[in-house]
C-alpha cells in the first residue's frame, strides 16, 4: 500500500471518530500509532472526558471485534481469561473464552483490580497469546489493548507495576477540553444524560481489517536514517543519566519509540522519519517507563517536567 493511501486512511478513521468525540484529537493520533505499529495505549484522566465512547468509536471506524472488561475489585483472573468448564454430557471440559479474546480491548479502570488481576493481560500483551491450564491460545494479530485508569491519587485504586506499565506503547494524560471544544459536546451531547453509542453519531467502518493488514506490512518500509536512531538512544540513555529519575528508560523503550515514529511517519505521508517525529512521542512513550526520585519529588519537580527538560536539552539531527 502506498504511503499517501496508508494517510488518506488515517484521515477517514479521525473523521468517522471526529462524528462522535470532539476535541480529543491528540489522543486519537497516539491511537493510531499504537495500532499501527502493534503497540498498547494507557489513557489516563478523570470519569468524563470519553475515553470509552472514542474507543467505541475507534474499533467501530475500522470494523474491528470490540470487547470491553470493567475492572473492579473483585475481579479475577479467569474472568478475564476465560477458564476450561466440564461438560457432562461429553465428559471433557470445554474452554469458555473471556473478553480478552478480541482484537481491540477497552480494559476499562484497569487500576481498579488487584495485581493479580491486572498481570493476566501481561501475556497477551507481550506475545498475544493466552495460556489457560497449561495450553497456549493465539489472539489476533490486530489485539490491541486500550487501557484507561483514574489517576492514581483517587481512592480505591491499585498503581500499575512497572512490568505491566512496560507493556503499553503510550501512556496518554487526557485533558479536559478546551471551552470552545466544550460547548459544543454540551450541544450534541446535552439532549440525554446516557452515553450514546457509536452506531447513534452515525460511526462507520471506514477501514477494512485486509487494509490495516497491508497498511501495518507497508510501514516497516519507513525509513529511520542512523542519526535518528542516534538521536532516539541518546535521549533514552539521557534518562538514565539525570539525578532527577532513580530508574531511566530501557533498550526496550528506545525500540518502541523507533517503532512508534515509524508508523507516525507513515501515517503523516511520509516515508521517512524526521527528529519531530521523536519529539512529539518521546514524554507519552517514555513518562510511564521512568520513576522520579525521591529529591526531585521534595522538590516539587514532576515526571514530565524533567522528560521535557531531556528532550529539549538532547541535541536533535539536523
Amino acid at each position: 500500500m502506498e504511503i499517501d493511501a496508508i494517510k488518506a486512511l488515517a484521515n477517514q478513521i479521525r473523521q468517522e471518530v471526529g462524528k462522535a468525540v470532539i476535541g480529543q484529537s491528540e489522543t486519537v493520533d497516539l491511537m493510531l500509532v499504537s495500532l499501527f505499529s502493534g503497540g498498547h495505549i494507557l489513557l489516563e484522566g478523570p470519569p468524563g472526558p470519553a475515553k470509552t465512547l472514542l474507543t467505541q468509536c475507534f474499533a467501530a471506524a475500522i470494523k474491528l471485534e470490540f470487547g470491553r472488561i470493567q475492572f473492579t475489585p473483585d475481579l479475577m483472573p479467569g474472568d478475564v481469561l476465560g477458564t476450561n468448564l466440564f461438560n457432562f454430557s461429553t465428559n471433557e471440559f470445554t474452554l469458555t473464552k473471556g473478553p480478552i479474546f478480541t482484537d481491540i480491548l477497552l480494559a476499562d479502570e484497569i487500576n481498579r483490580t488487584p495485581p493479580k488481576t491486572q498481570a493476566a493481560l501481561l501475556e497477551a500483551m507481550q506475545e498475544r497469546t493466552i495460556t489457560i491450564d497449561g495450553e497456549s491460545y493465539a489472539l489476533n494479530d490486530r489485539f490491541t489493548v486500550i487501557a484507561t485508569q483514574n489517576p492514581i491519587e483517587q481512592q480505591g485504586t491499585y498503581p500499575l507495576p512497572e512490568a505491566q506499565l512496560d507493556r503499553f506503547l503510550f501512556k496518554h494524560v487526557l485533558a479536559y477540553p478546551s471551552r470552545e471544544d466544550e460547548l459544543s459536546i454540551v450541544s450534541g451531547h446535552g439532549n440525554r444524560s446516557g452515553m450514546k453509542s457509536a452506531l447513534s453519531f452515525g460511526v462507520e467502518p471506514v477501514v477494512t481489517p485486509q487494509q490495516l493488514d497491508e497498511a501495518v506490512t507497508s510501514l516497516q518500509a519507513v525509513r529511520i536514517q542512523d542519526d535518528i536512531v542516534a538521536y532516539i538512544v541518546d535521549i533514552i540513555r539521557a534518562t538514565r543519566e539525570t539525578p532527577a529519575l532513580s530508574n531511566g528508560a530501557s533498550p526496550r523503550a528506545a525500540a518502541a519509540l523507533a517503532a512508534a515514529t515509524r508508523a507516525k511517519a507513515g501515517l503523516d505521508g511520509r516515508d521517512y522519519v524526521v527528529p519531530d517525529d521523536v519529539k512529539a512521542l518521546a514524554l507519552p512513550a517514555l513518562r510511564h517507563r521512568v520513576i522520579l526520585s525521591p529529591a526531585a519529588e521534595i522538590e516539587g519537580r514532576t515526571t514530565d517536567d524533567t522528560l521535557i527538560e531531556i528532550i529539549e536539552r538532547t541535541a536533535a539531527p539536523r
